[in-house]
């Protein structure tokens, strides 16, 4: 189990999924101004940047904002699903001063980066109810003491499992640890319905979403991706245990080979296709798998751990305001529309977002409705987040390369952690 104290050592780090937010302005010196210039002057046309709309509601969000005005209307700029690409996309429009984008939607890690290069405006915290927030999700959108994104949906990693194959196998509860995972899967494989089943599956292609379930592996085996003090230390058993863990279990088979180029949406159609007994994926899938074949089959848990309840990557995504745009009045408007408490529980409701305030996790009526809020909020409250670096790109790479070819069999994983310990350094 990752302790307490292993956690609190990892606070120093950030994390990762998909985005939204907006409603109200402050005075400023008009559109057009310099990158960083705090000015949220010019009203009209905005437009919202993110990446693909795969629950289908983000578009009905601009309509609602669209109906309200009518004269400022949002129009939504879809980027790619893939993390790494939409970054690319936005660093590439912030390097031209292009005005084309306005509203950013950050995956939480981007911040400090984009905040750094100036390509990002500090906000005007007042306008924001950031007091309702969680704490650990308010503190993505900081930098240097200042706000520089407004939360609009956090994530916390779940484990998904197949309820109905657990409790026909005589399991009466999900797993904790890594080995009783294993071995839960042992037993529902023996059922006539499950024998072509995979046991366990996460993101594992050579992007972002590696980044992530190799830090959670790391984590849930007492280890860190960075010390207290932002140094690597990935060169550590713990952390060694944690990769040991992930390669074992593609040796043995209780991660399919094909996992090798899941992304989110990959390891989420094959949950729903029946494929998976175990998943780990973000909240978002919950109200797409409602819908799906294994709709009512399946339940959540908190992700599993080398002694017990493992620690997830704190993921999620924030507003942020381009420093190039025009409009910029209108801008802070509309995220202080789509970052609302009331957006917040719409984008629940239609979608499984993590929302950022915590009132929403406590409310009986939504408890009722959505029984793993409660897990989720554990998830996000004990999530440890990815490195805050302003040169995260070259982090996230760097760890890719390396674990990836410790999963491929190119490399040990001793010998990837000692070369990852060299990469980070540098």
């Amino acid at each position: 189990m990752v302790t307490l104290r292993a956690a609190r050592r990892s606070a120093g780090l950030v994390a990762a999924g998909l985005v939204l937010t907006a409603c109200g302005s402050s005075g400023g010196s008009g559109s057009g101004e310099q990158a960083g210039d705090p000015s949220f002057e010019g009203r009209g046309p905005i437009a919202f940047v993110g990446g693909k709309d795969t629950t289908g509601t983000v578009q009905a969000a601009l309509d609602r904002w669209n109906r309200l005005r009518p004269k400022e209307k949002a129009t939504f700029l879809q980027l790619p699903t893939a993390a790494d690409s939409q970054r690319r996309q936005m660093i590439r429009n912030a390097k031209t001063k292009s005005d084309a984008y306005t509203v950013l939607s950050l995956d939480v890690v981007w911040t400090s980066e984009f905040a750094a290069h100036q390509w990002i405006d500090k906000l005007p915290e007042k306008e924001f109810p950031l007091r309702k927030m969680l704490k650990p999700v308010l503190e993505t959108g900081e930098y240097r003491g200042g706000l520089y994104a407004v939360p609009f949906s956090s994530d916390g990693g779940l484990l998904y499992y197949r309820a109905d194959l657990l409790k026909k196998a005589g399991i009466a509860k999900p797993p904790t640890t890594w080995s009783q995972m294993k071995a839960d899967c042992a037993k529902v494989k023996k059922l006539p319905e499950a024998k072509d089943m995979s046991c366990y599956a996460g993101q594992f292609r050579k992007y972002e979403g590696l980044t992530v379930n190799f830090a959670e592996a790391v984590q849930s085996a007492g280890g860190v991706v960075t010390d207290a003090g932002g140094k690597p230390d990935v060169d550590t058993p713990e952390a060694k245990k944690g990769l040991d863990f992930l390669v074992g279990s593609f040796e043995d088979g209780t991660i399919p080979k094909e996992a090798l180029t899941y992304q989110e949406e990959d390891s989420r159609r094959a949950f729903q296709s029946g494929k998976l007994i175990f998943l780990r994926n973000w909240p978002y899938v919950y109200s797409l798998a409602r819908k799906s074949k294994v709709a009512g089959k399946f339940a959540v848990a908190p992700l599993p751990g080398l002694n017990g309840p493992g620690s997830s990557s704190l993921g999620g995504h924030n507003l942020a305001l381009s420093s190039f745009a025009k409009n910029k009045a209108t801008a802070v408007d509309f995220m202080k529309f789509f970052t609302s408490q009331d957006s917040a529980r719409t984008f629940l409701k239609d979608a499984a977002f993590a929302p950022p305030y915590a009132a929403l996790y406590d409310d009986a009526s939504l408890t009722k409705q959505y029984p793993y809020l409660r897990v989720l909020k554990q998830s996000i409250e004990t999530a440890v987040p990815r490195p805050r670096v302003v040169r995260y790109g070259h982090l996230t790479s760097a760890i890719q390369q390396q674990v990836y070819a410790a999963l491929t069999g190119d490399k040990s994983s001793g010998q990837a952690l000692k070369d990852l310990q060299q990469d980070l350094r540098k």
